[in-house]
């Protein structure tokens, strides 16, 4: 089962590493590696982009940025092609995106010439961005037949464990997301809750949104570590948040 049917899928610009993620999960279906070895593997290639921050060795941290994008695209497809979804997967991987995240951040503030603050609002700001992302292609993915639906619009409350899952771990790893996600997700369900009765997005709609995805984030923050533009990161991302009432705005205007 992929993300999308086929003919509502739309060029994602934070999902670059797809092919060579696809790739990956074909290489480790037939092996003992299941797809939370492969979540994990992910945030030790995070873990290492820090390391090369912290070291002033940007293009290598870039180098590593992108890689964890990449293997971040393989888990999901790994168990796509076992035909094995998983809550445990699912809230494990937003856990270790948004620890990443902040690390990240906290990593680019303490190398460059911004202040905590600002590296604060920055860390809010990519996640109210990622938020606004996620609201708009769950939603796509639950509306319409033939996607995956492990994901939900509104994480309420606990998921029943699926075969082979603990139903305490997914519980646990729920409470986790919730404790780091949910006031974002009730932020975006506040102001455009209308938008779960919507069937489809055009795909260029869901195009312009992508560049909110955590994917295109990770990007422009490799490209810039590889300019040297460190100290522009914290305050780009700040800005970056103008798309924002721009494309709330639009969905409210012209898809209804």
């Amino acid at each position: 089962m992929s993300k999308l049917a086929p003919q509502n899928k739309f060029l994602d610009l934070s999902d670059y590493g797809r092919f060579i993620g696809k790739l990956l999960a074909k290489s480790l279906l037939k092996t003992p590696f299941t797809p939370i070895h492969v979540t994990f593997l992910f945030l030790i290639a995070g873990v290492v982009a820090i390391y090369f921050i912290t070291q002033q060795q940007y293009i290598i941290a870039a180098i590593f940025i992108i890689l964890k994008s990449i293997i971040d695209a393989a888990d999901g497809e790994l168990a796509r092609l076992r035909n094995k979804p998983s809550y445990i997967g699912r809230y494990l991987d937003s856990v270790f995106d948004l620890l990443l995240n902040f690390a990240f951040l906290f990593t680019i503030y303490y190398y460059s010439s911004n202040s905590i603050w600002l590296m604060i609002v920055a860390f809010i700001a990519i996640q109210l961005q990622g938020t606004i992302f996620n609201y708009y292609y769950i939603i796509l993915r639950n509306n319409l037949t033939g996607g995956d639906t492990t994901s939900r619009i509104e994480e309420k409350s606990y998921p029943k464990a699926l075969h082979g899952e603990n139903q305490k771990m997914v519980n646990f790893l729920f409470i986790l997301y919730t404790l780091f996600y949910g006031g974002f997700d009730r932020l975006i369900l506040s102001i455009d809750g209308n938008s779960k009765n919507i069937k489809q997005f055009p795909n260029w709609f869901m195009t312009f949104v992508s560049i909110y995805g955590l994917g295109f984030q990770l990007l422009i923050i490799a490209l810039m570590l590889t300019f040297g533009f460190i100290n522009y990161i914290i305050p780009f991302f700040i800005f970056y948040s103008i798309f924002i009432p721009i494309i709330i705005g639009l969905r409210k205007c012209i898809f209804k």
